[in-house]
């Protein structure tokens, strides 16, 4: 049987080109979406302290660069801890828990009560137990990161091909080597989905932190901004914060699709 050549497949299959389209049409969408906010608010003689005009907000974020700057540093630092120790905290009891059946089922159960309760019912105790400083924002989004990075893990884990647990066997791997050496690399892609969805949430935890109770931050930012109905400043803030949380929900997806080399994305065009 004749074995098809590689440029033979590309020729009839060619590769996804990912070119200026990919970039123009989002880019395309949200201009829109802005110009028909501009407009909305001139033509209604919307008032700013309900709905700000995006002019209106961008000379808002200059005017209060250095303000916004600052905050940010400290929101970001915030998630950015946040982010590193839940996603340790998760990957190691995955790892805990398809290593011991039983750690499975005394931990199991009590992950999904903890994610059960809200966030904002658990955000005070944090702020009494660990204070108004940082360590109780990267607490409470660690809190957030962990559950999603243990369980996409575990599942990626548990549900390892068949044919490559049997071939570990027939050859006499020990358990730990099965673990570490088949289910952990073809669980990569599962833990991979895991990190790029911790990315997207990981500043809710330190947000609610700072409005329970903080000294600073984007959060208590807003939160000051709000009570003074100064509405331009509060989405000024929250463009800060959506930047900052793209920049690493980006960050995270890059690292992943270079450590992922080997697993490229088949739903490409």
């Amino acid at each position: 049987m004749q074995s098809v050549k590689p440029e033979s497949v590309d020729r009839y299959f060619p590769p996804a080109q990912v070119g200026a389209p990919a970039v123009v049409l989002p880019l395309a969408t949200a201009a829109t979406a802005l110009l028909l906010w501009e407009a909305a608010v001139r033509l209604l003689d919307i008032p700013v302290y309900l709905l700000p005009s995006p002019s209106r907000i961008v000379a808002t974020l200059f005017d209060r660069a250095p303000l916004l700057a600052s905050e940010a540093l400290v929101t970001g630092g915030e998630i950015v801890g946040g982010f590193l120790l839940g996603t340790c905290c998760g990957i190691v009891l995955a790892l805990a828990m398809a290593r011991a059946r039983g750690i499975e089922q005394a931990l199991g159960p009590l992950l999904v009560v903890a994610q059960a309760i809200p966030v904002f019912a658990i955000a005070p105790l944090l702020v009494v137990w660990f204070g108004f400083g940082f360590v109780s924002k990267i607490v409470m989004a660690a809190l957030i990161i962990f559950f999603p990075v243990a369980t996409s893990f575990f599942e990626g884990l548990r549900r390892t091909d068949p044919g490559l647990i049997d071939v570990a066997r027939l050859s006499r791997a020990s358990r730990r080597d099965m673990l570490m050496l088949i289910r952990v690399p073809a669980a990569m892609p599962a833990l991979a989905a895991g990190l790029r969805v911790a990315a997207a949430v990981a500043p809710l935890g330190a947000v609610v932190g700072e409005w329970v109770g903080s000294s600073s931050g984007l959060g208590l930012l807003m939160l000051h901004a709000n009570a003074r109905t100064q509405t331009d400043v509060v989405f000024a803030a929250l463009t800060v914060l959506v930047t900052v949380s793209v920049a690493l929900w980006a960050v995270v997806g890059l690292a992943t699709r270079s450590f992922l080399h080997w697993a490229p994305d088949t739903l490409a065009p």
